[in-house]
């Protein structure tokens, strides 16, 4: 279990290293189960799947879709074993991704007000896919140039609701998401939940909508997770009846988090998305072969 990590980036979106390099990272952490999802874009998989062969690691299309969910609450919904040229789900990708450089330059105007110039250009050169541009961009940035000591920082000063440089997003709705993963043949999953700012309450009405549009799966293992949160969220994929996720959501090497290819085993409850994924795995082995 220990070798499977079913989330994490690469250079395609807001990662530090490029989508081969990442995989091999992962490889040399005796990973056997990767899957790349990177946010709202396919376009490392190519390089990250070819990697995986060379490396004999089992590989599974991915990507990470960024939703708008209760009108105030961006949440990121996994998707795993996915078609990445099927129609509907390339559409709905270039739809969110067309926003993001708006949203860049009006982030950028923010934190100008409040003293801090040039951080649009300065962002802008760290994405190595500029329609990617993101709050992670920024932060590296920020630390760069020595405004804020680490990304941890500049995210809790600047990036996050009520602070200076964040501005509120209309991504995709849920229903959306999820739509385009199953067009696409793949499985939803709910990334990350503890990191979402939500009691009991709200975290129920989520996962309800999201079991009703069709989503399968909860990310119990993450690299934000704590004991108590892989817990907790284990007994709610129980509760559900959905299947349990593990990732790294790694990013970049010193950020913080777990390292590509390290998760922990998930609970005993809890049943793993790669056995209702085995199919896809098998069949994605196959046609690398071939």
């Amino acid at each position: 279990m220990a070798s499977i990590d079913l989330h994490f980036h690469s250079t395609a979106s807001d990662g530090g290293l490029a989508p081969d390099e990442v995989v091999r990272r992962a490889a040399a952490r005796d990973a056997t189960l990767l899957a790349l999802t990177d946010h709202d874009c396919t376009a490392g998989l190519d390089a990250a799947r070819a990697a995986a062969c060379a490396a004999g690691v089992d590989f599974l299309d991915g990507v990470e879709i960024s939703v708008t969910w209760n009108e105030r609450h961006t949440i990121h919904i996994v998707g795993l074993g996915i078609d990445p040229a099927q129609a509907q789900l390339s559409a709905g990708l270039k739809s969110i991704r067309d926003g993001r450089i708006e949203r860049a330059r009006q982030m950028s105007a923010s934190l100008e007000k409040a003293g801090i110039r040039g951080v649009f250009d300065g962002a802008m050169a760290l994405a190595a896919n500029p329609e990617m541009i993101g709050r992670t961009h920024f932060a590296r940035h920020l630390v760069q140039s020595g405004e804020v000591k680490d990304v941890k920082t500049v995210f809790r000063k600047f990036l996050t609701a009520g602070k200076p440089g964040y501005v509120p997003h209309q991504w995709a709705t849920l229903d959306d998401a999820v739509a385009w993963i199953r067009a696409a043949g793949g499985m939803a999953v709910i990334a990350h939940p503890g990191r979402y700012d939500m009691g009991r309450t709200l975290i129920e009405r989520l996962i309800n909508d999201f079991k009703a549009a069709g989503g399968e799966a909860l990310e119990v293992v993450s690299g934000s997770h704590s004991l108590d949160d892989m817990l907790r969220f284990a007994i709610f994929a129980d509760k559900h009846q959905l299947y349990a996720s593990a990732g790294s959501d790694f990013h970049a090497p010193g950020e913080g988090g777990r390292d590509v290819g390290s998760t922990t085993a998930l609970p005993p409850i809890c049943r793993p998305v790669w056995d209702a994924l085995a199919a896809r795995i098998h069949r994605a082995a196959a046609n690398v072969q071939e």
